[in-house]
């Protein structure tokens, strides 16, 4: 069966346009698209790239072996729920598969927030649950906690002795999750392959697992996303949709545009949570980045600067909403790089999943770096084991102070900033600090709001409205991310990439906490240590980045810092 390929089509300004062309004409003068088939690392920054790319071939593997998926698929059908236990590639993906697909039985959990931990086993009956542990290492702290975790609440449930049954895992063959799988008679045990990055892994085991025990038709997934890694093959860029889309971002960044302003029509809207972690994590680093902009609000076409691409996204014709489209129009009128992509039906998402990870390797070429690395990921979580390993020595978190304190709300940063933030406020008020932090965002700057908060629909709302303030007044892209997850995702690029991000991270106390089992802290332990280590990288990288900690009701706290800003 033939499969017809989402469309692509864009708008450029003219110097974009010729900058596109020149590019395009020297991959095809030094045959860089054969040169990525044959995984040449010196497309890139002749590193480690060439034992990164089985993504390339990943899809004709599947494909060779869906029997595995078939015979999952049929053996856990009598269990009402399943849970996804992971972070970043491992569980971005399987989010947007349930998301788009609609299955209300699939929940993802990529938060160590205890009442987030807490939701999702609300959510589900214990008893009739499946879990499956996503983890390439097997030792990623969070997907270890998870585990630990749920396994002790289902062996409370149906006995020790069923508890295995109720797992799966998903690891790279010999990790420590492999093993703990063994040990505790897992269900099924899916093997990735290790030369894939979590971020390029939609298309092996950790999406398809998902989508089997989603009951979805991963042979015909596969096959439509197939259609695309054949177009993708094809050695002029100027007609292979991945490399065409890839030179735009490309030489878009060369130019100033280094924020790719996500739009998506209402069926596919979470697909920009897996676009983001990988152009974030791929792009951003050494200095340089392409920020994705995914749920920001859209803006009348005169108030963007010439910092952006923009890229909209729809399916079915699921545009709605004549006021973007209109703003489309607007955009393309004013000069703004516009790309179009249509998806054919939700099908057809797995061909978005390869042309964007074969875009993403294109442009990590033409801004001369290793896209497959994240040197600067490690950097938080060494800082996070320093706080739990002190937690665990004393049984307390360090002792910090706040620089202000008022109405239950206090103020942390660190010399630098705080110097910088006393220097431009008179009379030391919240709303004095908050607006002199606002201050200090510039033209082509960027602003990210990092919640280290349960992610659920009202604290989403409150915080985009803290967003979206900053928006209307600031004219620059701006990003809301939740903690723990985006450690994994855009968390490389604000502290690897370009010096032009302003951030506002938010914690609060927690309302309710539990033990990690097996482990001295609790959750709400490795929530603040992952908060309080990815701040210290922020500003250790001089950023400048304020913390706002809220008390035990985060609603109310959100609530007063609206008022604040009003």
């Amino acid at each position: 069966m033939n499969y017809a390929l989402n469309s692509l089509t864009f708008s450029l300004p003219e110097k974009l346009e010729i900058a596109l062309q020149i590019s395009l004409d020297e991959w095809k003068q030094h045959n860089k698209i054969k040169r990525v088939w044959e995984k040449d690392a010196t497309v890139w920054s002749n590193s480690d790239e060439a034992k990164w790319l089985a993504w390339l071939d990943v899809v004709g593997v599947e494909l060779a072996d869906l029997q595995k998926y078939k015979d999952f698929a049929n053996d856990i059908k009598s269990f009402e729920s399943v849970v996804l236990l992971g972070m970043g590639g491992s569980s971005l993906c399987p989010e947007v598969l349930a998301v788009t697909f609609g299955v209300k039985n699939f929940h993802v959990l990529d938060s160590t927030v205890p009442a987030q931990v807490k939701a999702v086993e609300n959510k589900v009956d214990l008893a009739k649950t499946l879990f499956i542990v996503a983890s390439k290492s097997g030792s990623t702290l969070e997907p270890n906690c998870f585990k630990q975790y749920f396994y002790e609440r289902v062996a409370e449930t149906v006995g020790r002795e069923n508890a295995g049954k109720h797992f799966v895992a998903i690891t790279d063959p010999g990790s420590k999750m492999q093993s703990v799988a063994e040990r505790d008679n897992f269900r099924h045990i899916f093997f990735g392959d290790p030369e894939i990055g979590g971020r390029f892994s939609a298309l092996s085991p950790f999406g398809m697992c998902a989508l089997a025990s989603m009951q979805l038709d991963v042979e015909g997934f596969l096959n439509c996303a197939n259609a695309m890694v054949t177009a993708c093959k094809n050695e002029n860029p100027g007609e292979n949709p991945g490399a065409v889309l890839g030179t735009i971002l490309g030489v878009s960044h060369a130019q100033g545009r280094d924020k790719l302003t996500i739009i998506t029509s209402p069926k596919i809207y979470d697909l920009g949570a897996w676009l983001e972690q990988l152009i974030a994590e791929s792009t951003g680093k050494i200095g340089v980045s392409i920020i994705p902009v995914d749920r920001e609000e859209v803006q009348n076409a005169d108030t963007y600067g010439n910092d952006r691409v923009f890229v909209f996204l729809d399916v079915e014709d699921d545009f709605e909403d004549k006021g973007t489209l209109s703003t489309l129009k607007n955009l393309e009128k004013n000069g703004q790089p516009v790309i179009r992509i249509n998806l054919i039906d939700r099908k057809h998402l797995g061909q978005e999943f390869f042309r964007w990870e074969f875009a993403t390797a294109v442009a990590g070429s033409l801004m001369r770096i290793n896209p497959f690395n994240q040197p600067d990921v490690e950097s938080a979580k060494i800082e996070a084991r320093k706080i739990t390993e002190e937690y665990e020595q004393t049984g307390e978190l360090p002792e910090e102070t706040p620089f202000f304190e008022a109405d239950g709300i206090k103020l942390f940063s660190d010399e630098k900033n705080t110097a910088d933030l006393n220097s431009l406020v008179g009379e030391k008020t919240l709303a004095n600090y908050l607006q002199a932090h606002f201050s200090r965002i510039k033209e082509n700057d960027y602003f990210a709001l990092l919640g280290y908060i349960e992610m659920n629909a009202e604290n989403e709302d409150l915080l985009q409205t803290i967003r979206h303030k900053v928006l209307k007044e600031k004219d620059v892209a701006t990003c809301l991310g939740f903690g723990p997850r985006f450690l994994h995702s855009t968390g490389q690029a604000y502290k690897g990439g370009a010096n032009n991000g302003v951030f506002l991270q938010i914690t609060s106390d927690d309302a309710i906490d539990f033990p990690v089992p097996e482990q001295k802290f609790t959750f709400g332990v490795v929530k603040s240590a992952q908060a309080r280590g990815d701040f210290q990288v922020l500003v250790d990288r001089d950023r400048r980045a304020l913390r706002v900690h809220l008390g035990s009701n985060v609603r109310e706290g959100l609530e007063k810092l609206i008022a604040v800003l009003k």
